[in-house]
């Protein structure tokens, strides 16, 4: 997963200075030429905003571009401690970078450098990121369990298995009450309806809010928050929906009781890197 050779960095401060050296050459009698030659030693400031995206086995990481004249680009550190030490893990010319190939439920932690041409590297950022990759998933269909095909109405969120409604394994189902589509957590599992809202912007479970009766109205476009009886939480979307079938997008949090879903990103998105 990582580069067979990393360095080791260590949050240190350097003393700007910037060194101009005179050689005084003689090219004839009587006559000097004279050439200057700067060597910088003047680091490029830390970066700022550093923020993660949670993915599924993945991490995107972005922050603001840095502004200096000689700037050649950004170096990202990862530890599996907020204290370090952390190792370089990839060079890159833009403000973004997508750390791939990682463990679901496992937190990883980054920081960012910016060097210039000299080869001159800033400190590492002040904001430390960090994040838990999770999986997810996308057109999961469930059926109606009031109609023929209740066998595939439940999903069981830890397994990313489809389940029968009354399946002990199913964390939620779908079913229809009094016409009216709804889904319904199993005993001992919470929901409830985040509203309106994509389900990347779903961000964190909430601590509060859940249907006392274990019942939500399904509305397309809308997102979900479940939060399972063993202490997981997971979220969902409404794509599509009818009196047969409910379409969903979801994404789990493997961490136990981790309530971490898909950090949002401040501010604009600018640069290059590796786009994700």
């Amino acid at each position: 997963m990582w580069p067979a050779e990393t360095n080791v960095i260590r949050p240190f401060r350097r003393i700007a200075t910037v060194a101009t050296f005179a050689f005084i050459f003689a090219a004839a009698p009587g006559c000097y030429e004279e050439n200057v030659y700067v060597i910088d030693n003047t680091p490029p400031p830390a970066p700022q905003g550093v923020v993660s995206v949670t993915g599924d086995e993945e991490v995107t990481l972005y922050w603001y571009d840095v502004h200096d004249r000689d700037l050649e680009g950004y170096r990202v550190y990862w530890s599996e401690t907020p204290e370090g030490p952390y190792e370089l893990l990839a060079e890159t010319s833009g403000t973004w970078y997508v750390d791939r190939g990682l463990h679901n439920g496992v937190t990883y932690f980054y920081a960012v450098t910016a060097y210039d041409r000299f080869g001159n590297e800033s400190d590492l950022s002040e904001e430390i990121a960090y994040d838990t990759p999770r999986p997810e998933g996308y057109g999961l269909v469930l059926r109606n369990a009031s109609g023929p095909r209740a066998g595939a109405s439940g999903y069981d969120f830890s397994a990313y298995q489809v389940v029968p409604w009354d399946s002990h394994r199913a964390d939620i189902f779908f079913a229809t009450e009094s016409n009216v589509p709804k889904m319904i957590a199993r005993p001992g599992t919470d929901i409830q309806d985040a509203g309106f809202m994509a389900l990347v912007d779903v961000d964190w479970a909430p601590s509060r809010g859940w249907s006392p009766t274990g019942r939500v109205d399904l509305a397309v476009g809308h997102s979900y928050v479940v939060w399972t009886g063993d202490d997981h939480y997971a979220k969902f979307e409404v794509r599509s929906l009818d009196a047969g079938s409910v379409v969903l997008d979801w994404a789990y949090q493997v961490d136990g009781g981790n309530p971490e879903l898909a950090p949002r990103v401040p501010g604009p998105r600018a640069g290059g890197g590796e786009a994700p």
